[in-house]
């Protein structure tokens, strides 16, 4: 009777732990959700903020484009011809890691 005893004891006691065990996962499993929850909130309304911004500087360029067209086209090919500079740059010094 003592080996039942003990067989009952140690299922109780294997019993009551995993039950605490899934108490235990369950709520770790509902913090991660809330933090998964909050993340993807944090993420949606720094997209929203992005969006908003940039729809105010294409606005502005619009206006300032209208208000100074050559003083625009001026700045934009400024703006092209130092970007091909530094393509032809670095196409140059790749070629030249090459030889």
């Amino acid at each position: 009777m003592d080996t039942q005893h003990a067989l009952d004891n140690t299922r109780r006691i294997a019993a009551d732990a995993m039950e605490r065990a899934s108490e235990k996962v369950r709520g770790l499993r509902t913090g991660a959700s809330d933090y998964a929850n909050r993340g993807m909130s944090s993420l949606a309304g720094g997209a929203s903020t992005a969006q908003r911004q940039l729809g105010e500087y294409s606005r502005a360029t619009t206006r300032y484009v209208g208000e100074h067209p050559l003083k625009s086209a001026v700045i934009a090919a400024a703006v092209g011809a130092a970007v091909a500079g530094i393509v032809i740059a670095l196409r140059r010094h790749q070629r030249s890691d090459e030889i």
